[in-house]
């Protein structure tokens, strides 16, 4: 029907313009006045097509109105498949955002997290487990690599007291590519040794705070990511950063979150394809393990809490 109106008009020598094709349906309007309505019923994937001013008169040459007939109906037997009835669109709830500011519960200890977007990932899903338990609390960005951490550190941890933080740098600190350097080996050394001097640094600072910390091992990076295509993203290194940084946590007392050993065996399926992040599924599979030793780093509970 929809097809046959508008070439019915075409075909009689009316003159229309097709004025707008969106959610509602397409309207064409002849001088007259008179106004034809075509319903469809899809929302083409949520991005409406808008046609705007396509106009069809019996002066211009058959041929060309026939071409632009051809394209819209083009067009339109793309965009709108098997449509047979009006849908309405509900809107998608956005996700929880990880950054909302956290407003302490009295009495219980505060928890903050330092990490880069694989610990943006499970935040809120560490909230939810450790409710009632913890105030959760994060930085309010992306951690990025250790120099990010030692330019911004002070101001993350502010001048409330933290009773644990569980922190991570690394997976920044290892994307670069080694062979857009004149000498790929020492540029390799000379970052490694970069990397464990601002982690000491780093741990230094947060030893200040009195807090119980908790390092967070830096999670797999794909073999496909590991190409010419994208050299920075290199799985085999995460395994020697993460090393250095056992080796500091291990002279400094400080327990590790070994979340890269944790994950490894079900990455492929938690991992997002051709990506270093996680899924809603993955996230919240580490945030099951991260949530557990947050927890038993917790201080005591006293007398009247729940």
């Amino acid at each position: 029907m929809f097809y046959f109106g508008l070439f019915r008009h075409a075909a009689a020598g009316m003159p229309f313009t097709v004025s707008h094709l969106g959610s509602g349906g397409l309207t064409t309007r002849r001088p007259a006045g008179n106004r034809f309505r075509f319903e469809f019923c899809r929302d083409i994937r949520s991005n409406l097509i808008a046609l705007q001013h396509i106009p069809f008169t019996p002066n211009t040459p058959s041929s060309m109105n026939t071409s632009r007939l051809l394209v819209l109906a083009l067009v339109l037997a793309v965009a709108l498949p098997g449509a047979s009835a009006q849908r309405t669109v509900v809107p998608r709830a956005l996700p929880p955002d990880p950054f909302t500011p956290v407003e302490d519960v009295a009495a219980l200890p505060r928890v903050l997290l330092i990490g880069d977007s694989i610990s943006m990932g499970y935040t809120v899903p560490v909230r939810k487990l450790l409710e009632g338990k913890a105030n959760v609390h994060r930085i309010p960005e992306n951690g990025g690599a250790t120099r990010a951490g030692l330019a911004k550190i002070d101001a993350w941890l502010g001048t409330e007291k933290w009773d644990v933080i569980h922190f991570n740098w690394g997976l920044h600190d290892l994307m670069f590519d080694p062979t857009s350097q004149r000498d790929p080996a020492q540029y390799e050394k000379d970052q490694l040794a970069l990397y464990e001097k601002n982690l000491r640094t780093l741990v230094a600072r947060l030893k200040q705070t009195g807090a119980k910390l908790i390092w967070a091992s830096s999670t797999p990076v794909a073999e496909e990511m590991s190409s010419p295509r994208s050299p920075s993203h290199r799985s085999a290194v995460v395994k020697i950063y993460n090393d250095i940084a056992a080796k500091v946590m291990a002279e400094n007392g400080i327990p590790v979150d070994d979340l890269y050993t944790y994950v490894e065996p079900v990455q492929d399926k938690m991992r997002k394809p051709h990506d270093v992040h996680f899924g809603d599924e993955g996230s919240d599979f580490l945030a099951k393990k991260v949530a557990e030793e947050i927890a038993k780093a917790l201080p005591p509970r006293t007398t009247g809490q729940r």
